[in-house]
Order: C-alpha cells, then structure tokens, then sequence
C-alpha cells in the first residue's frame, strides 16, 4: 500500500520535518533534519488541481471539462495553489513596466493604491 509523506501535522497543523530516511534496499537509515518540498504541505486537492492542470496542458476550457467547474473556479483554484506555494501577486507584480500596470488599473484588476506603489516601486 503506496502512502503518501505528511506535510503538515494532523494534530496541530503545523509544517512538519522529516527526521529519518529509510532504504529497503540495503537496510541503511540516515537520521537527521530533512526539509520537505513545498508540494509536500499542499492538501490533496490543490495537489489533485496540479495534476489535471499539467495534464491538460494548462488549457483552462480542458480543465473545466475534467472538474466540472466554471471558468472562475479554475482562475481561483491557480491561484489559491499559487498562494500554496508561496508565490503572490505582489513578487510577480514587481516585474511589471509602467503600462502594464497602468492596464490592469483600468481593468480594475489592481487598485489605484495598488498602482501607486507598483509605480513608485519602478
């Protein structure tokens, strides 16, 4: 039975660290503080949203055809996997010019407070 490594706690949810590896193989065990990857602490689901997004190449209309969502329901599970990851608008933002930033504020994808900083910050 294939079972999957604990990213996070079960009790307290909080990240938790590996301390042991084992090799069936030649029976060696390292010990010590291993670090997880950030796609171990992602829950099932946005692990789950991961592999059909990589199946269907990205192609949102193919990914809502394989979940049975809407358009805005694969725009927020990206991003909430984004999010999950460590990623922000915020670190991506800080390489937009002058005119693409101008271009979401009249879109009303940012604020104009938000365009202010993106703009100071150029």
């Amino acid at each position: 039975m294939k079972r999957n490594v604990l990213g996070t706690c079960p009790v307290c949810s909080s990240k938790l660290e590996v301390t042991e590896l084992h090799c069936n193989d030649c029976d060696t065990t390292l010990r010590g503080h291993f670090k997880l990857d950030k796609f171990n602490y992602l829950t099932k689901e946005e692990k789950y949203f991961i592999e059909i997004f990589v199946k269907n190449r990205g192609n949102i209309k193919e990914i809502e055809k394989d979940l049975g969502i809407s358009y805005p329901t694969v725009k927020k599970n990206l991003e909430n996997v984004i999010q999950a990851l460590g990623y922000s608008e915020d670190e991506n933002s800080e390489m937009l010019t002058k005119k693409e930033i101008l271009e979401r504020l009249s879109e009303g994808k940012i604020s104009s407070e938000k365009a202010m900083k993106l703009i100071k910050g150029l």
